[in-house]
């Protein structure tokens, strides 16, 4: 009897192995699925960009989902002082794309940023802009002076780096103290641009990237050579990212021939 139990018990266990493999269950199928296949899970990069940058990454955002198409990436936009400040608090980010390198630097000292991965890779210029219908005579940013101009917009020196080159720039032609009583402040540049835009303001100084973006405003001139820090605009992965890997590898094609010609198209000069 003994006997008979043992063949019974082998030959249900040689049914029970054959009914496995024939559904795909071998013991090793798991072991196999897992080691070392390439990945296609979707991965999200979240990049914290200032706003000057949203025109630009809408197109190099539609061009990184044919090169990397489980790469999905999602843009907060704003002043970049207003976004180092959200992710010294915390906020998840994967990457910070900044219009100065002051911000940039904040975040360094701090040990918040990966700092193999910062690359000072864009330079834009200052530029006041009027209406595109204005009738007030301005050729340069002393002519805001003039009683004719009653209110600039200028982001707010405070947070909004174009705002902080603007007051150098005034101050450099030492008018600064004696129009700020007309100043409109933005929270970030594209504010600015629509308050000008808009006619709200007589004029406003903006990035030369930003001017170009729309019919609506003219450019009066580019700020005087000198008078301002150079506009540099840094980009970096941040410790806190969950998928730094993946951070590190749009910073590299950020910095590819093909895409670089993408920020020149838009206005940027490439920072040599």
């Amino acid at each position: 009897m003994r006997q008979k139990n043992k063949k019974w018990t082998a030959l249900f266990a040689t049914l029970s192995m054959a009914a496995m493999v024939m559904a795909g269950c071998s013991p090793t199928n798991n072991e196999n699925s897992s080691s070392g296949a390439p990945s296609t899970a979707s991965i999200e990069i979240s990049v914290s960009a200032a706003a000057s940058l949203t025109d630009v990454m809408a197109e190099i955002q539609n061009n990184y989902k044919t090169v990397v198409p489980n790469v999905k990436l999602t843009f907060s936009f704003g002043s970049s002082g207003a976004l180092q400040t959200q992710i010294e608090e915390g906020a998840p980010a994967d990457v910070f794309f900044s219009a100065a390198t002051k911000q940039m630097d904040a975040l360094a000292q701090k040990d918040l940023v990966l700092t193999d991965t910062k690359v000072d890779l864009l330079e834009n210029k200052v530029v006041l802009i009027k209406p595109s219908d204005s009738k007030i005579d301005l050729k340069s940013f002393n002519d805001i002076e003039k009683d004719t101009v009653k209110k600039v917009a200028m982001g707010d020196p405070a947070s909004v780096p174009v705002g902080q080159y603007s007051q150098e720039v005034l101050t450099s032609l030492k008018i600064y103290d004696k129009v700020k009583s007309k100043f409109v402040l933005g929270s970030d540049v594209r504010q600015v641009l629509s308050w000008v835009e808009t006619g709200d303001v007589d004029c406003g100084a903006v990035y030369a990237t930003d001017a170009a973006t729309t019919k609506e405003v003219s450019v009066v001139c580019e700020a005087p050579e000198g008078s301002y820090k150079k506009a540099i605009y840094p980009v970096a992965a941040l410790k806190s990212s969950k998928n730094a890997d993946a951070a590190k590898a749009f910073i590299e094609y950020l910095q590819k021939p093909e895409v670089l010609s993408v920020f020149e198209k838009y206005g940027f000069n490439i920072n040599k």
